[in-house]
């Protein structure tokens, strides 16, 4: 019997691969995980039926969320995660020797735990003696914090269940004054092709642009997510992503990226007309 896992981006349409086995799966206090073999992806993962992360594509999510930012800012040094269990974006951040202190902040520690043993692709830097790990609601844990970062990354699942709340007026806000006067934030947008994605883009694009100086997006091309097009958000309280853009002094760090590069940064601000009309709308 074939194996398959399948995602609907609609009633109407789905994803699917043909997998070799499901390898694990686990129902937390907050979701259920599971990890799969797959054909043409590698092993991947899973949160309440939604691909996360694989082995084929993962880099082009992981360059994007990271780098990105710190080629407008190459000076950054303390950093705030909010999600990405997975570790993946954690391991980017270690690749920078200059960066002092990352600030990991996953609300189910299990995700952490399993992609250790699963998927030491993307959790191999989680024991960096720079990452201070915090396993509790990142909206709290947001909270208390005053210009204290010079780079918050929202790596959020869609916002439903415990990433929900990772999409509000009030925790944007929060990430705002956790910004210190330089900060940028970036946060997982979704995606501007099918509606209910499409409708969830421009509900986060209004509550960003009414609270930062400057609020941006860019895309890259994810295989595996709903459409393949995906965008993250660039806010900040004064930085620009492409007239800031430090293109010199981030190639100087001399880092091996396997999407990301510097002409690459200033095409992904370059949007396509439909989605330059849906985030006006916003």
């Amino acid at each position: 019997m074939e194996l398959w896992y399948s995602e609907k981006s609609t009633e109407t349409c789905k994803f699917s691969i043909k997998v070799k086995e499901q390898i694990y799966s686990e129902q937390t206090p907050f979701q259920k995980i599971a990890f799969f073999d797959s054909y043409d992806f590698g092993r991947f993962f899973t949160l309440d039926g939604l691909m996360m992360v694989n082995e084929k594509d993962e880099f082009i999510y992981h360059d994007m969320i990271v780098h990105v930012p710190l080629a407008v800012n190459p000076g950054i040094k303390k950093v705030l995660v909010i999600g990405g269990g997975d570790g993946g974006t954690v391991r980017e951040l270690t690749r920078y020797e200059h960066i002092e202190s990352i600030d990991f902040v996953e609300i189910d520690q299990r995700v952490v735990e399993l992609c250790r043993e699963y998927l030491p692709l993307t959790s191999s830097s989680f024991d960096d003696a720079r990452v201070n790990h915090n396993y509790v609601d990142g909206i709290k844990f947001i909270r208390e914090k005053k210009d204290e970062y010079d780079l918050i990354l929202v790596d959020s699942t869609d916002p439903i269940g415990p990433g929900e709340g990772l999409f509000t007026r009030e925790f944007y806000t929060d990430c705002y004054n956790a910004l210190n006067e330089n900060g940028i934030l970036i946060n997982q947008h979704e995606s501007p092709y099918f509606p209910n994605y499409a409708k969830e883009m421009k509900k986060a694009h209004a509550k960003l642009k009414s609270i930062f100086d400057v609020c941006e997006v860019y895309q890259f091309h994810m295989p595996t997510y709903a459409s393949g097009h995906w965008l993250f958000g660039f806010a900040s309280k004064g930085l620009h992503p492409t007239r800031d853009h430090k293109r010199e002094e981030w190639e100087a760090f001399g880092l091996k990226t396997k999407y990301y590069n510097s002409k690459l940064h200033q095409g992904a601000f370059a949007l396509p007309t439909y989605v330059i009309e849906q985030l006006e709308e916003a």
